[in-house]
C-alpha cells in the first residue's frame, strides 16, 4: 500500500492533529494575560526609546555637518578673522553652548562665545590624524558632560585654526509628559544626562522625596543593564527576521510599588540603515527612558474557557473519527478482504455486504459476481442493489464530519473572545501615542528650521560672490551634503533664476521671493513641494531658495508602532505621510479633524497635542495630534501631525486571547478542510466509480478493463475485480466451447 494513500493516512492524520490542536487549545487559551504589564505597554516603551535615540543621533551628526560646512565655506573665501567667524556662527546657528577658535600650532585662543570651553582637554598633536577632527566628550568641573566638536579653518599663508564647538549630551525634541524620565548613557552605564518633569527634592514630602529615591535608584539600575544589553551586536539583539530599528534596543521591567511599575525602554545611537557609519554612532551612547505604568490585575482569558475547548474539540473529534472508522475504513477494508477471497476461488461464503453508501453498491455487485462464478447467469436472477443504498455514501459522511468540525471551528474563529467590546486599553499607550506624536511634529519642524537655517547660510556666505559659477559650486557643495533638498537656486528680485543645482524649480515665474521663509509651492498639483527662502546679502532682493524632497519628509514619519501618520496643513489636507496617499486629500475621518481642529490655536492657549480612544462597531482606535509648537519659521506653516492605529494590534491581553482563539479556530478548520479534502480525494471519488464499474461488470460488461489508479485499499479492489473479469471470460468461453462442438 502507499505511504500517502489508502484510508488510513488521513484519518490517522487527523486524529494526530486534532489531539494536538486540543492540547494547544487548552494551554495556549488558558495561559494569557499573567504580566502584570502587557507586551504592548513595554514595545511602546522601546520604541520611545529609539525616538530619542534617533532624535539625538540625528542632532549630533547635524551639528557635527554644519560645523564642518560652515569651516569650509569660509575657508574656501577670503581670510577672516576669528572673531568675524564666531559672529557669523552665532547669527545663522544657536545650536551650539560655547565656540572658540584657536590657533593649532601654538595652542592660543584667538576668539570665543559663550560658556567657556575646557580646551585643554584637546590633544592638539593628534589633530593631524585621520581621526583628529572626530568629536570627543568631555566633562567639566561642575561633573556636567559635554560633546566637543572640530572643523578646521585653513587659508593660504595663514597659520591653520581650529573652530571648537561643544554641546550638551541631552536630547532635543522629545516630548516626555509629565511622569517620564530620560537619560543618555555612555558604553560604561554612566549617566552623561537626565531630564523629565520630576520636581527637585527639596520641593517634596517624605513620601514623594522616597518615591523619587527609588525612581533613581531604578533608572540607575536600568542604566547598568542597558548598557551591558548595549555591547551586543545588533543583529544578535534581536529575534532573526524582526528588523526595524538598525541598533540595539530593548525594555526592561523595575521593582512594584502602590500598584505600579517602573518600565524602561533603551535604545543605542544607530546609524539610518544598517551598516552605515555616522559621527553619533560612534560615541557608544543609549538612551535610557522610564516610568511608572499602573499594573493590571485581571487576567486575559479564564483558565476554564481553554480546557471546556478543549474537551470540546475531544468529544467531537472522537464523534468524527468513530464515524469515519466505522463507517469509511472498516466497510472498505472488508471489501478488500473479500474480494480478494473471491478471487483466491473462495466462492462458497456469501459476501459479506456493507450496511450503506458506495460499500454496499460494491459489496452488492461482489455478491452478484460470486453467484455468476459459480455458474448462474446474470440477469433477473441476481438480486437488485436496493436504492437506498445510493442515497448514503463517504461524501455524505465526510460532509457530516465536516460540520461537526466546523460547529467548533467556527464560533472560535468568527464570534467568541472578541475584545473590542471589552478590551482594556492602558492609559499609558493613549499617553505614548500622543507624545510619539508631539515627538514626531517637533522633529518635522525642526527639519524645516535646520534646513532654512542652512539656507540662510549659504546665503550670507554667498553674497559677496558675482560669479554665477562661484555660485552653482556652493549650491552644488550644499546640495551634496545635505540630502533633505530636491534642488537649490539662486532667486532674483524679479523671479529670475540667477544659478541652481538639482532638479527644475518650481518657483512661480515671474515672481520675487516673497517674504515668507518657508511655504507650499505647487498647491493642487500631484505633489506638495515645501520650499524655504533667505535673502543674501546686498544683492537687492535676491534670495537662496531650497526645495526639500517630499521623500526626505515621509522618510521621517516611518517609526514603528504609529500606525498611519499624516501631516496636514491649516486645511486638513494631506501634504506628507508614511503610507499610500493622495496629495493634499481630506483626512479618511471626521473624528480626525475634529481632533486637529482641537489641538489648533485657541484665544489665550497655547498648541497642545491631543490624543483620543474611539471605539466603534469596527473596533478601537487610537489617535493623537500634534500641531508645530515651539520656536522657528516653520511654526508659521501652522502644520499638524496626525496618527491613528487600531487596537487589535496591540500585544494585550484580550487581544492575544482573541488571536489565540481565531487562531485555534482556523487550525481546526485547517486540519479538517486538509484531511477530510484528502479523504475525498484518495476515497470518496475513486469508491464512487469503483461502485459504478463494480456494478457494471455484474451486469454484463465483460469488455471495459479495469485499471487500478492507486496502490491503495480501492486500487487493490479494482484488481480484483479485474481478475474476476478475466475468470467470468474464461468461463464463457468453456461455457460455449461444448455449443460450438455440437454444432
Amino acid at each position: 500500500m502507499s505511504l500517502l494513500g489508502g484510508v488510513r493516512p488521513p484519518i490517522a492524520v487527523l486524529s494526530a492533529l486534532l489531539l494536538a490542536l486540543a492540547a494547544v487549545t487548552a494551554l495556549g487559551l488558558g495561559r494569557v494575560g499573567h504580566d502584570r504589564i502587557p507586551e504592548a505597554v513595554l514595545t511602546s516603551q522601546q520604541q520611545f526609546a529609539e525616538d530619542g535615540a534617533i532624535a539625538m543621533r540625528s542632532s549630533v551628526d547635524e551639528s557635527v555637518t554644519d560645523l564642518h560646512r560652515v569651516a569650509g565655506l569660509l575657508s574656501s573665501g577670503a581670510p577672516v578673522p576669528a572673531d568675524a567667524v564666531l559672529d557669523k556662527v552665532g547669527s545663522v546657528y544657536q545650536k551650539w553652548r560655547g565656540t572658540a577658535v584657536i590657533e593649532i600650532g601654538s595652542g592660543k585662543l584667538l576668539a570665543a562665545r559663550g560658556e567657556n570651553l575646557p580646551l585643554a582637554t584637546i590633544d592638539r598633536g593628534k589633530l593631524s590624524e585621520k581621526d583628529g577632527l572626530g568629536p570627543r566628550m568631555v566633562r567639566l568641573a561642575n561633573g556636567e558632560t559635554r560633546l566637543l566638536s572640530f572643523a578646521l579653518l585653513s587659508w593660504d599663508g595663514r597659520p591653520k585654526q581650529l573652530l571648537v564647538a561643544s554641546r550638551s549630551l541631552r536630547v532635543p525634541g522629545i516630548s516626555l509628559g509629565q511622569f517620564r524620565t530620560i537619560a543618555v548613557l555612555d558604553s560604561t552605564g554612566a549617566i552623561l544626562s537626565r531630564g523629565g518633569s520630576r520636581e527637585s527634592e527639596q520641593d517634596l514630602d517624605d513620601p514623594q522625596r522616597k518615591a523619587a529615591k527609588r525612581a533613581d535608584s531604578e533608572l540607575r539600575a536600568f542604566a547598568r543593564t542597558a548598557a551591558e544589553r548595549a555591547r551586543q551586536h545588533p543583529l544578535k539583539a534581536r529575534e532573526p527576521g524582526s528588523g526595524g530599528f538598525p541598533g540595539v534596543s530593548g525594555s526592561l521591567t523595575g521593582g512594584a510599588s502602590n500598584g505600579e511599575r517602573a518600565a524602561a525602554g533603551y535604545a543605542t545611537l544607530a546609524p539610518a540603515r544598517p551598516g552605515e557609519s555616522t559621527v553619533a554612532g560612534g560615541l557608544g551612547l543609549t538612551v535610557v527612558t522610564m516610568v511608572d505604568v499602573a499594573e493590571d490585575p485581571s487576567r486575559g482569558a479564564d483558565p476554564l474557557f481553554g480546557v471546556a475547548a478543549a474537551g470540546a474539540l475531544l468529544v467531537i473529534g472522537a464523534a468524527v473519527v468513530a464515524l469515519l472508522l466505522g463507517l469509511v475504513q472498516r466497510p472498505l477494508l472488508r471489501l478488500f478482504l473479500e474480494s480478494r477471497r473471491l478471487t483466491g476461488g473462495e466462492l462458497q461464503r456469501p459476501v459479506s455486504v456493507p450496511a450503506n453508501g458506495e460499500a454496499a453498491r460494491v459489496g452488492h455487485a461482489l455478491e452478484r459476481l460470486r453467484r455468476q462464478l459459480l455458474g448462474a447467469p446474470h440477469g433477473t436472477s441476481d438480486p437488485a442493489t436496493p436504492r437506498r443504498l445510493r442515497r448514503i455514501g463517504v461524501r455524505g459522511l465526510t460532509a457530516a464530519c465536516a460540520v461537526l468540525l466546523l460547529a467548533w471551528s467556527a464560533p472560535l474563529a468568527l464570534s467568541l473572545n472578541h475584545a473590542d467590546a471589552k478590551a482594556v486599553i492602558p492609559q499609558q499607550l493613549v499617553n505614548d501615542q500622543r507624545e510619539r506624536t508631539d515627538t514626531l511634529a517637533d522633529r518635522v519642524r525642526r527639519a524645516l528650521d535646520e534646513g532654512r537655517t542652512d539656507l540662510v547660510s549659504v546665503a550670507s556666505l554667498i553674497g559677496d560672490r558675482t560669479s554665477p559659477d562661484q555660485m552653482a559650486e556652493v549650491l552644488e557643495r550644499t546640495l551634496q551634503e545635505h540630502p533633505r533638498y530636491a534642488s537649490l537656486y539662486i532667486l532674483g528680485a524679479d523671479g529670475k533664476v540667477l544659478a541652481r543645482a538639482g532638479g527644475t524649480p518650481h518657483h512661480p515665474a515671474g515672481k520675487g521671493p516673497g517674504t515668507r521663509a518657508v511655504t507650499v509651492l505647487n498647491e493642487g498639483g500631484k505633489e506638495p513641494v515645501v520650499a524655504g527662502y533667505a535673502e543674501v546679502p546686498g544683492r537687492k532682493g535676491a534670495a537662496v531658495a531650497g526645495e526639500f524632497r517630499v521623500d526626505f519628509f515621509n522618510s521621517l514619519l516611518k517609526r514603528p508602532g504609529l500606525g498611519e501618520v499624516r501631516v496636514v496643513d491649516d486645511k486638513r489636507r494631506t501634504l506628507g505621510g508614511n503610507t499610500g496617499y493622495r496629495a493634499f486629500e481630506k483626512l479618511p475621518s471626521e473624528r480626525l479633524d475634529t481632533l486637529v481642529q482641537g489641538t489648533g490655536a485657541r484665544a489665550g492657549a497655547s498648541l497642545r497635542p491631543g490624543a483620543l480612544l474611539h471605539r466603534n462597531g469596527s473596533g478601537v482606535q487610537i489617535a493623537a495630534a500634534a500641531p508645530f509648537n515651539g520656536g522657528g519659521v516653520a511654526k508659521s506653516l501652522n502644520w499638524t501631525v496626525v496618527s491613528w492605529k487600531p487596537a487589535e494590534g496591540l500585544a494585550l491581553p484580550q487581544y492575544t486571547v482573541q488571536n489565540h482563539t481565531v487562531l485555534a479556530g482556523l487550525l481546526g478548520l485547517t486540519a479538517a478542510a486538509a484531511c477530510l479534502g484528502w479523504l475525498h480525494i484518495v476515497v470518496a471519488r475513486p469508491l464512487r466509480t469503483l461502485a459504478a464499474q463494480a456494478e457494471a461488470l455484474a451486469d454484463g460488461d465483460r469488455r471495459t478493463v479495469l485499471y487500478p489508479r492507486h496502490h491503495d485499499e480501492v486500487g487493490a479492489v479494482v484488481r480484483s475485480l479485474e481478475l474476476i473479469r478475466q475468470q467470468l471470460q474464461e468461463q464463457r468461453k468453456r461455457d460455449s466451447a461444448p455449443l460450438a462442438g455440437r454444432n
